[in-house]
């Protein structure tokens, strides 16, 4: 842990580097089922090769270990298809471990609806940072970058920044792609305000609120000090509640409340009571639509 804490500390510093381990241990599942048909080997190259392209591209100039790579998932769901043209959702889990425990918290739980690409099998993914080429290769590009940016910003205090910068340019190269889902008029849940949300000066207290949560807060109590961290936690979660105040429609807000919901119930099922009326308050305003569920921490018996 010590090690990828120093790697991301000095992670843009431009250090001399002879080698480096790729970050990304993405799990991918292409899911065809809704589309049926007998043509499965094409699903099963195309699984293969999202598989290869997130996890065997160096994305950044930090050195990983191997058990170091950052674990996530990404399902597609295919809807539909003609000829080499496929539309479907793609599904985004990615997760971090905390300090000293065996318990790995979610960083993002998405849902992009608004997946449109063309695949020819055996056809190599390529990527240029510079230029849109692909749809296919600037969508997973996006989610890689996005994961890395998320994923440093919850071990140093706005790490991910170089991250979130690649991820903007191929948003900003991809505004003359004909697919759905990179312009700020297509809809107003999308890849543009996914990146919009952590790159935005008005919004930044969303970046301290990563890095406080998550190593002042769910760190500090893998390392013993509970109530220590819980506290930490409480105090970072009042500044999504800040950026709540004066954006409540933030699209980022929103999937952080489904990200964290059920982990948020679990660290607060137990603590002072007074910690967890100050803290229901929050959640009940951050995330009203689920307000019921959050009273049950008032009366809820420990489980974390």
């Amino acid at each position: 842990m010590k090690k990828i804490i120093l790697s991301i500390l000095f992670a843009f510093c431009f250090l001399a580097q002879n080698m480096f381990a790729q970050e990304l241990n993405f799990t991918v599942t292409v899911n065809s089922k809704q589309v049926g048909g007998t043509d499965q080997r094409m699903y099963e190259a195309l699984q293969e090769a999202m598989t290869n392209f997130l996890n065997n591209t160096n994305w950044t100039n930090v050195k990983f270990e191997e058990y170091e790579r950052i674990e996530g998932t990404m399902v597609l769901v295919v809807k539909s298809r003609t000829g080499n043209s496929i539309t479907g959702e793609l599904n985004i889990g990615l997760r971090r471990p905390v300090y000293k425990s065996n318990y790995n918290t979610p960083l993002l739980n998405y849902v992009d609806m608004d997946v449109a690409f063309a695949y020819v099998e055996s056809q190599p993914l390529d990527f240029n940072e510079n230029t849109f080429s692909s749809n296919l290769t600037s969508l997973l590009a996006f989610y890689a970058y996005y994961s890395l940016g998320l994923y440093f910003d919850s071990f140093g205090l706005y790490g991910g920044e170089e991250m979130f910068k690649a991820a903007e340019m191929v948003v900003t190269h991809a505004q003359s792609a004909v697919e759905p889902g990179w312009k700020a008029f297509d809809s107003n849940k999308n890849r543009y305000w996914l990146i919009e949300n952590f790159t935005n000066a008005a919004y930044r207290p969303l970046r301290q609120f990563f890095y406080e949560y998550h190593r002042q807060g769910l760190d500090v109590m893998g390392n013993g000090k509970v109530d220590e961290g819980r506290a930490n936690m409480t105090k970072a979660i009042g500044y999504v509640k800040n950026v709540y105040d004066s954006k409540p429609n933030l699209y980022f807000i929103q999937i952080l409340n489904d990200t964290k919901r059920d982990e948020w119930k679990n660290i607060y099922s137990g603590g002072p009571q007074q910690e967890r009326t100050k803290i229901v308050n929050i959640f009940r305003e951050i995330d009203p639509t689920h307000a019921e569920e959050y009273e049950e921490l008032l009366t809820a018996k420990p489980r974390f």
